[in-house]
């Protein structure tokens, strides 16, 4: 795969910002909507079995900041209020985002502290 040109492309770390409709920027973003369940251990093993073990500590290293930011910002919010937050942040990070612009940009949707 390495020898792939696909693989040697260079990606931009932001969005491309020309685009003028919500759907030329984003495409991906018209997913169809999941509805979260607790999954039993049958489903969990059946969909992933241990093949993500290695992604473990490496995603909590980096979401549990923002798990305790989430948690402080229950203190003088609402807490759908900090989970919508929280998410949208981790969404953009997840994106591809920086973590700072992702949070300076979802704190800027905020208009007296609601979205």
């Amino acid at each position: 795969m390495p020898n792939d040109p696909r693989y040697n492309q260079q990606y931009p770390q932001y969005p491309n910002y020309t685009q003028h409709t919500q759907q030329a920027q984003h495409p991906n973003l018209r997913q169809q909507q999941y509805i979260p369940q607790e999954p039993t251990p049958q489903q969990i093993q059946q969909a992933v079995g241990t093949h993500y073990l290695y992604l473990k500590d490496p995603v909590l290293q980096i979401v549990r900041p923002w798990v305790q930011y989430g948690i402080q910002e229950t203190q003088h919010n609402p807490i759908p209020h900090a989970m919508t937050e929280l998410a949208a942040i981790m969404y953009l990070i997840g994106k591809g985002y920086d973590q700072q612009l992702a949070h300076y940009i979802v704190e800027s949707w905020e208009k007296n502290g609601q979205f």
